[in-house]
């Protein structure tokens, strides 16, 4: 039995109670069983963060309240000390904005109180890490191929890395979304609940089909679904296990980069970029709805800007005679 399954009823009328309610009504309008499950949690931590302050049923949450918890988030710190990042905190507002949107749609509150409430303003950082090919190497070198999980494991980490896409897409795939004879794979219910098709090479596709007919007949536990790749199991991989398994491979690489499967996006995106790929094609393969959040590879991609550099600017190639190199260790 689920934790939820066991789980005493809310009471009736409370909000506890209307997020249930709010569920369904996401998966009537076709929103994934993932998002749908975000936005509980989202929400369900707020519930119960105003359950410690006796305020169980909506009509009694007012715009101040929702401004205290804001501000509970902005305070908040993790295990290891960190704080929410704006984009986390934005993430976890949103829900809970769209609840109350729905709450007051149906009628079940008088007026919106989450209304005006401003998210917190988005970050735009640059990848912590990019890996360069050589380092690509020394990760896909990692996992064991003779054992049915090394070799998935190998083919997940080509996947990665040959067609850039989301954990959640590479969970989804399934045997039939692998087009062997035109090298592409198809993306389905990505980010938006859209699907895409993504290119990718032929290295990747040696590895999906060596593990398909060695690896996966072992993994397949009873009814199969289709899912490509598997766990011991016969299930689907996890998305934290996933990340788990993937950075692991990065850590025992010896690299001195940190990362797992959102790595490899951007490390495909910005070596792609720097290899003269239109940034529009980027667009596509990684599935952004925006120019504007593929751009962020532009920045990234520096080592033609540093060509350039090197080759036209007057500073960079300095006279022998303006700084003696044999007595550069001398200089404070």
């Amino acid at each position: 039995m689920s934790a939820r399954a066991a789980a005493p009823t809310p009471a009736p009328g409370s909000m506890a109670a209307e997020l249930e309610r709010f569920a369904v009504w996401l998966a009537t309008r076709n929103y994934s069983p993932y998002t749908i499950e975000q936005r509980r949690t989202a929400i369900g931590a707020f519930i119960a963060w105003a359950a410690l302050r006796g305020v169980e049923r909506p009509q009694d949450v007012t715009r101040p309240m929702l401004e205290r918890y804001q501000r509970h988030l902005f305070h908040h710190r993790k295990v290891d000390g960190a704080p929410l990042t704006f984009r986390t905190q934005a993430t976890r507002l949103t829900p809970i904005r769209a609840y109350f949107k729905w709450l007051a749609r149906e009628r079940l509150v008088l007026f919106n109180p989450a209304a005006d409430l401003e998210l917190p303003r988005g970050e735009k950082r640059l990848p912590a890490n990019i890996l360069s090919p050589d380092e690509v190497e020394a990760v896909l070198a990692g996992p064991d191929l003779a054992t049915p999980q090394g070799l998935r494991d190998r083919a997940i980490l080509e996947v990665l890395y040959a067609t850039a896409i989301r954990r959640l897409e590479l969970i989804r795939l399934s045997v039939f979304d692998v087009d062997y004879a035109r090298k592409l794979i198809v993306v389905r219910k990505g980010k938006g609940n859209k699907d895409r098709i993504v290119p990718t090479g032929a290295r990747a596709l040696g590895w999906i089909a060596a593990y398909r007919d060695e690896a996966r007949p072992q993994l397949v536990c009873g009814a199969d679904d289709g899912t490509l790749f598997l766990t011991s199991k016969g299930a689907a991989i996890a998305p934290k296990k996933l990340t788990s398994r993937v950075g692991a491979y990065v850590a025992a690489a010896g690299l001195s980069k940190t990362g797992s499967c959102h790595l490899f996006r951007h490390t495909a995106a910005t070596l792609m970029l720097e290899n003269g790929a239109d940034i529009r094609f980027i667009q596509a393969m990684l599935g952004h709805e925006s120019l504007d959040t593929t751009q962020i590879y532009a920045q990234v991609g520096v080592a033609k800007l540093a060509a350039v550099h090197a080759a036209t600017h007057p500073g960079a190639m300095p006279k022998r005679d303006a700084l003696d190199i044999d007595d550069a260790d001398d200089i404070d």
